[in-house]
């Protein structure tokens, strides 16, 4: 089971920082994503990492802007979202699975999802 947490609210240019962790199991051998559903919008890959190694990938759109760690310890990977916009406000979705590449942004091939998270920024 994954638990999705950091979402709220912040102004355009500010950051935010999301966190999922797992229970019940760990990452190890996984792929861990986190994908974004906006009002009126196709469910949108945001980054990905992998577990082993840690292999990042981003969308274009979130880089230089969005990081994403893991921390092993704590078996909870981490999304710091610095200099939002308005159309980052979206519902966060982090997701685990046994994904060959770390390009891959279909969420079909994520096995295990998380509850959203809400991310709302104002202008």
């Amino acid at each position: 089971q994954l638990q999705a947490s950091g979402g709220g609210l912040v102004q355009a240019g500010g950051s935010l920082r999301l966190s999922c962790a797992a229970s019940g199991h760990t990452f190890r051998g996984l792929t861990v994503g986190w994908f974004r559903l906006a009002p009126g919008k196709e469910r949108e890959f945001v980054a990905s990492i992998r577990w082993s190694g840690g292999n990042t990938y981003y969308a274009d759109s979130m880089k230089g802007r969005f990081t994403f760690s893991r921390d092993y310890a704590k078996n909870t990977v981490t999304l710091q979202m610095n200099s939002l916009k308005t159309e980052d406000t979206a519902v966060y979705y982090c997701a685990a699975g046994h994904v060959i590449a770390t390009t891959t942004r279909d969420p079909r091939a994520y096995n295990y999802w998380g509850q959203g998270t809400q991310v709302t920024v104002s202008s």
